[in-house]
């Protein structure tokens, strides 16, 4: 089974349902790169770094596994965030003594996010209102002295993809003590249903989008329009596997 490939200096994981647990507990920081997102690295630096010193890179969009299968006849399994969060979530249900901070984008986000959690079993949950992020110059010590002072288990940042991973990063950077940080952005949102009713068969046949698209269509299509950007950079790109 391919271990790991390195797309444009990111270096991307391939898990499966049995290898969740071994990386559950490792501490740093994930991101789940969506493929509209992708597309642009070239054009957004920070957003582009963030990916480059992420921990542990997923595979969260099925275009992109679909063109290294069809393009680079590399085989690797589609790991979305919702599906990571699936897994999260029945992990915590075991390990309900594990704390939470949810990095939320609104009070009414954040009220959703606490009781889905609490209806898990989660005891210990705190909650975050970001505040307007500048991509360019990302800085809230408020968020870092809370972080250094709860000390988390589990950092769950909610709020919208090209931010968050920034934000992940610069977390890593400047909190005292280590811990997980998970980049789904919105696809908590999912399970609390402030977003498109997504369920696990339609994320196994990379139906997400879609959905997304008939829950949204002026949000997305420009979006999902982006995406196909990624077929050259994937062709062009000299892929390497371990």
């Amino acid at each position: 089974m391919i271990k790991q490939i390195i797309f444009k200096n990111i270096k991307f994981i391939n898990i499966n349902d049995k290898t969740f647990k071994k990386i559950i507990s490792k501490k740093g920081y994930f991101v789940f790169p969506a493929a509209p997102a992708l597309a642009l690295i070239e054009h957004q630096k920070n957003y582009y770094t963030s990916l480059k010193h992420s921990d542990f890179a997923l595979f969260d969009s099925g275009l992109f596994v679909i063109l290294l299968k069809i393009l680079k006849g590399i085989n690797v399994k589609k790991f979305s965030g919702y599906k990571f969060l699936k897994f999260f979530f029945e992990y915590l249900k075991i390990n309900k003594d594990k704390s939470i901070l949810c990095i939320d984008p609104d009070k009414d986000n954040s009220k959703s996010n606490k009781s889905f959690l609490k209806k898990i079993g989660v005891k210990n949950i705190n909650s975050y209102v970001a505040p307007h992020y500048n991509q360019n110059k990302l800085k809230d010590k408020k968020l870092i002295k809370l972080i250094n002072k709860i000390k988390p288990n589990y950092i769950l940042t909610n709020i919208g993809g090209g931010t968050q991973e920034i934000l992940g990063l610069y977390l890593k950077k400047n909190i005292k003590k280590k811990c997980t940080i998970i980049c789904t952005g919105a696809a908590i949102a999912f399970f609390t249903g402030k977003q498109a009713p997504i369920n696990s068969l339609i994320d196994k046949f990379y139906l997400g989008w879609l959905v997304r698209l008939i829950f949204n269509p002026i949000f997305y299509t420009k979006r999902y329009i982006n995406a196909f950007k990624l077929i050259s950079l994937v062709f062009n790109d000299p892929i390497k596997v371990k």
